[in-house]
């Protein structure tokens, strides 16, 4: 086996904190992850030995890079860093997208490799499918997109759509009027819109019109034009509504389509979203994002749940859940 030594000396004591972490937690989390390779930290240098001595210097630049950029490190950062390296992906490209800055200035940006394949869609695409399992970031980073649009006047509004599975598209049966009837669906988008915006300035939006929500079974015969539209949900439409959301983009519109072919709710089975993929082979314009455990962005639980359900869908040579 072969041993590699490698040296590294971090630019200034400020940087050489954010690095190793307070009580040197980041630097144990790489110790952990490379347990063959002993790493020594000597003032503002770093001696690394062992079999994995460049991917661990590699490891310890991208940490370096993120901090020089103005990105803060906590263990996710850390984690996440230590798994791109080892996919041969650079961090740092990565992890600097900016989408948007939120209302309280927080900046938001992809977290994972999947994640900055799906906002670089977004922002390339006229339509967007975001395909994966809960936790990925799929509805926030649309969102985020949306807002992103609006305040540049790309668009004049956005219009946030879900399948009311749950209620059969018969939305008469809920009581209060139709942004009532359809809320509770779009809750998800609404915490967004929310974190984003903050309530305040969302609902002087909805009360202008300038964010719209409406049930999928409300788009039929409509035009959507200078407007950036989410559906949510989408695994959950049929065949038939799918097509229907489809042709009604217009003029200056981009749309994201979201969904988790894991959870489908629609009656029959019959979804919009399995295969489509296939039919929209060729097509310019449109982009199919998928992602998978490795972009979940929740607590660790929740990617060792989906990782779980994945598995569990592979023994049974079909889907989990």
């Amino acid at each position: 086996m072969t041993t590699t030594q490698v040296k590294i000396l971090v630019p200034g004591n400020d940087l050489m904190v954010g690095l190793l972490g307070q009580r040197d937690e980041h630097l144990l989390l790489v110790e952990q992850a490379f347990p063959d390779t002993s790493i020594h930290v000597r003032g503002n240098e770093i001696t690394i030995d062992g079999p994995a001595g460049s991917e661990v210097a590699r490891v310890f630049d991208e940490l370096v890079a993120l901090l020089e950029s103005g990105h803060g490190l906590d263990e996710h950062h850390v984690g996440r860093a230590i798994e791109m390296v080892r996919a041969d992906l650079r961090p740092s490209e990565v992890l600097d997208a900016e989408v948007l800055r939120s209302s309280k200035g927080r900046p938001v940006r992809p977290k994972t490799a999947g994640q900055r394949r799906y906002v670089d869609a977004i922002a390339s695409s006229t339509i967007t499918f975001g395909i994966g399992p809960a936790g990925t970031g799929k509805s926030y980073l649309a969102v985020a997109h949306a807002v992103q649009a609006l305040q540049a006047k790309q668009v004049n509004r956005i219009i946030l759509a879900r399948p009311a599975v749950e209620a059969g598209e018969r939305l008469g049966f809920l009581p209060g009027d139709l942004m009532a009837k359809v809320d509770p669906y779009l809750r998800p988008l609404y915490d967004a819109l929310y974190d984003l915006l903050e309530p305040e300035g969302t609902q002087r939006l909805l009360e202008r019109g300038t964010i719209e929500v409406a049930p999928l079974a409300f788009m039929r015969g409509r035009s959507l034009n200078q407007s950036f539209v989410i559906l949510d949900e989408a695994q959950n439409t049929t065949p038939e509504q799918m097509k229907m959301f489809l042709t009604r983009i217009g003029f200056g519109t981009k749309a994201v389509v979201t969904g988790d072919v894991t959870q489908i709710d629609v009656s029959g089975g019959r979804s919009g979203l399995v295969g489509l993929d296939k039919i929209l082979e060729g097509i310019e314009g449109l982009s199919f994002v998928h992602l998978d455990q490795s972009d979940v962005v929740r607590a660790r639980i929740v990617r060792d749940i989906v990782s779980a359900y994945d598995r569990a869908a592979r023994a049974s040579g079909g889907h989990a859940g």
